[in-house]
């Protein structure tokens, strides 16, 4: 059942899958897609295939933040279900997708009737504020090389519990598809002082880069970066 790949009903028990199955309808969106965000104040979305950017963008300077990088199995808008306000956020697919929806108002409805969903949604919140903690306290406290180091780690153990296809698996130390515009999106930075840091790394032997491919061939360097916290760029 494809409601039970997601987090939130990967628990339930299959009765009350069945009756919330029938609610959900599944969609296909290609990469690069415009996503009209009122499209969240109607409809939950749980992503199944692919990989989903979320970032919030300064209309006066152009300059752009990633918020979030969503992996199959995530879910989207927590933000909406949980107040019913508009999210002011981009949401680009960053591969082509495959999801499920159900009516916010439904999965809203859901939240608040069924304890054992909340038993899962809960610590996906959780989950989910800490990461934005995090990367609140990161961009503040810490300088390029910490964030950067910090923000790959991150997405190579995500890519490493990759639980889809298995012809779509990526190699343990492998990051796919993020070019340096996009990390610098990530780290709150900007695209020339990201690659002025990988090619740096790629001097002394800690990565390997390629196109928009990171092949880490030192993690406990970069493990080490990640724990220094020296002067901001």
């Amino acid at each position: 059942m494809l409601v039970r790949q997601s987090r939130f009903f990967s628990a339930l028990p299959a009765p009350l899958l069945q009756e919330m199955a029938q609610q959900f309808r599944m969609e296909e969106w290609p990469k690069g897609i415009y996503v009209d965000p009122r499209l969240l104040m109607e409809r939950f979305y749980i992503l199944l295939d692919g990989q989903l950017e979320m970032r919030r963008a300064n209309p006066d300077t152009g300059r752009e933040i990633t918020l979030d990088m969503l992996y199959p199995g995530d879910s989207f808008d927590v933000v909406v279900l949980l107040d019913g306000k508009p999210h002011d956020v981009i949401v680009s697919p960053f591969t082509n997708l495959r999801l499920i929806s159900a009516p916010i108002e439904i999965m809203r409805k859901w939240i608040w009737t069924y304890p054992e969903l909340n038993q899962q949604f809960l610590p996906y919140l959780a989950r989910k504020i800490r990461e934005q903690e995090d990367l609140s306290a990161n961009v503040v406290l810490y300088d390029i090389s910490t964030r950067l180091s910090r923000i790959i780690l991150k997405h190579i153990n995500r890519i490493s519990g990759y639980q889809g296809k298995s012809g779509d698996a990526h190699k343990d130390h492998l990051v796919n598809g993020f070019s340096d515009e996009v990390l610098a999106r990530m780290v709150g930075s900007v695209r020339q002082v990201v690659n002025k840091h990988l090619q740096h790394w790629k001097a002394q032997g800690i990565l390997n880069k390629k196109r928009n491919q990171l092949m880490i061939k030192d993690l406990e360097a970069l493990k080490k970066e990640a724990d220094m916290a020296e002067s901001t760029l």
